[in-house]
């Protein structure tokens, strides 16, 4: 069982608080769980933790309040950041038009013994790591343990912007251990004393918090062309983010136009320009922390990115720590390379079209009676691939949008994979215009039968039928209908809210779903609206 030793020094934070506020939060006797404590002048003092807040005093903040604190805590700097000397606790302040200090957010800084071993494997290769979340989910305090651990066998510098890593004053907190701190005087002088420290320092790994401009990243691409090991976080929660933010994309390699042939974007089911990466990526791996105990690890970020910018997305690796501490490592299962392997499709009576268009065409006179799969008037019964929950169809895209398919998948919950091999698939979907135009890639699947799908429209209500027609969904079937399911997913859901989300968008269910739902947020206090038509209809969860 791992052993984790915490250490944050609330007794100093607290002792730079007004009494009132201080007996307060003693009273609340939940320290181990304490984010923050935010004082705004005119209003209630309130205490954030990790699951809520409370309202420490009815009492409305006075000048006097904030006075008290801002004398008794060090220089504010550049970046409206204070701190207390050899401790983790940071002070951000708010000003008014003036420069005068109107509000504070003090955040309870925490060196947590033990946290990295989760990705210690990972740490310690060499590689260059890139980590990522949402605010608070402790970024900083596994930055501050990878630094400590790998300064016992490397020379290890950390460039500390906000004193966040190594703490307030001249002497970097015992939690860095044997680590070297540079201090910046100015937040947008960042990425000098990263290349400073590189030149005059000889770093065998630099520690970087908080890369969030565009010379940073640069800087820290020049480092990693030394052969300098970087550990550093970014502003974004996922792979998705950084890499639509024109900013930072360069850190895994940046994106750039590319105009593809006729045939060349047919075959991948784009159109003709797309996204490429544009360059090697500055890190080798990335982790999104979901939370603390949860981690999605991409190991090779150059996969990653082409995979995600053509559409089929290679699953991270995922990380768990139980309740007993043992890490558990969820390796994502390769897609099966041959149609015959693990082949569980159901062939069936067909129940309805398999062509997914809205309404019923006349029979087509380029295709009447060559494919009894594509859509015409006849009576006759063909098959249809009928497939329980569980089970996978790999679908081959030609022409249709690859993001459409995997957008409208997850939206309907269903187990499609988009596959880029028309050898890998358990069917076919394609546009009415290919398909009356015989493509060659159509015919050979046809020859072979693989089951056709033809698509009036390259649009998401078409693509949502063609996978309502392929999974023989209805309203009843929808798998989300069970309550229990449909109540841990709305709790989770909750709880990212609650824990700094702006609003989260749950997947379409019906009206008793829904009503579950809205109940679900109103009990946590949180504001709830349904959104779109049926059957699409979806309820939003956010904060008021």
């Amino acid at each position: 069982m791992t052993q984790h030793r915490i250490t944050d020094d609330l007794e100093a934070l607290l002792d730079v608080l007004p009494l009132n506020i201080r007996h307060a939060v003693e009273k609340a006797n939940n320290s181990e769980r304490l984010l923050e404590i935010v004082i705004d002048l005119g209003r209630v003092s309130v205490a954030r933790f990790v699951e809520g807040e409370i309202t420490l005093s009815e009492k409305e903040i006075a000048r006097a309040d904030i006075d008290h604190i801002t004398e008794r805590i060090g220089t504010f700097d550049a970046d409206n950041r204070a701190g207390m000397e050899r401790t983790l606790h940071r002070i951000s302040a708010i000003r008014n038009r003036l420069g005068a200090v109107v509000g504070l957010t003090c955040r309870v800084g925490r060196a947590v013994y033990g946290t990295v071993d989760i990705i210690q494997d990972i740490i310690e290769s060499g590689k260059s790591v890139l980590i990522l979340g949402r605010p608070g989910v402790g970024k900083t305090t596994l930055l501050r343990e990878a630094a400590r651990i790998l300064a016992e066998n490397k020379r290890v510098v950390i460039v500390d912007t906000s004193n966040e890593i190594g703490g307030d004053g001249d002497v970097p907190h015992p939690a860095v251990g044997r680590a070297r701190r540079m201090q910046v005087s100015q937040p947008t002088l960042q990425h000098e004393v990263m290349i400073e420290a590189v030149e005059n320092h000889n770093p065998e790994v630099i520690v970087i918090d908080e890369i969030g401009r565009e010379l940073e990243a640069q800087a820290a691409r020049t480092i990693a062309e030394r052969g300098v090991q970087l550990i550093g976080t970014a502003h974004g929660q996922t792979l998705d983010n950084l890499l639509l933010n024109p900013t930072l994309s360069d850190l895994i390699g940046g994106i750039e136009a590319v105009t593809l042939s006729d045939e060349e974007a047919r075959r991948r089911g784009t159109q003709k320009t797309v996204l490429e990466r544009r360059s090697p990526p500055t890190f080798d791996v990335v982790i999104e922390i979901q939370t603390r105990d949860r981690f999605a690890v991409h190991l090779d970020i150059s996969a990653s990115v082409d995979s995600l910018l053509r559409g089929v997305p290679v699953p991270p690796e995922l990380r768990t720590r139980d309740a007993e501490g043992k890490i558990v490592i969820e390796k994502a299962a390769p897609a099966p390379r041959s149609k015959m392997e693990a082949r569980d499709v159901v062939k069936a009576p067909r129940r309805g079209r398999q062509s997914a268009e809205p309404t019923q065409p006349k029979p087509d006179p380029v295709s009447e009676g060559q494919n009894p799969r594509f859509d015409s008037s006849s009576a006759n019964q063909t098959p249809a691939i009928l497939t329980s929950p569980l089970q996978t169809v790999r679908v081959f895209a030609y022409g249709v949008a690859r993001n459409r398919l995997m957008q409208a998948a997850k939206r309907l919950g269903v187990p499609a994979v988009i596959v880029t091999d028309v050898d890998e698939a358990d069917a076919l979907v394609t546009l009415r215009t290919y398909y009356r135009n015989r493509e060659q890639t159509v015919m050979d699947a046809e020859h072979r039968g693989l089951p056709i799908y033809v698509l009036r429209a390259n649009t998401v209500a078409q693509v949502e039928q063609f996978l309502g027609d392929l999974f023989n969904i209805s309203e009843q079937q929808h798998p989300r209908d069970s309550m229990d399911s449909v109540r841990d997913e709305t709790q989770q859901a909750i709880s990212a809210v609650l824990n700094g989300e702006r609003w989260v968008d749950l997947p379409p269910g019906t009206s008793l779903v829904r009503r579950l739902q809205h109940e679900l947020a109103r009990n946590a206090e949180l504001v709830s609206h349904s959104y779109g038509k049926e059957p699409r209809r979806h309820v939003r969860i956010f904060r008021e």
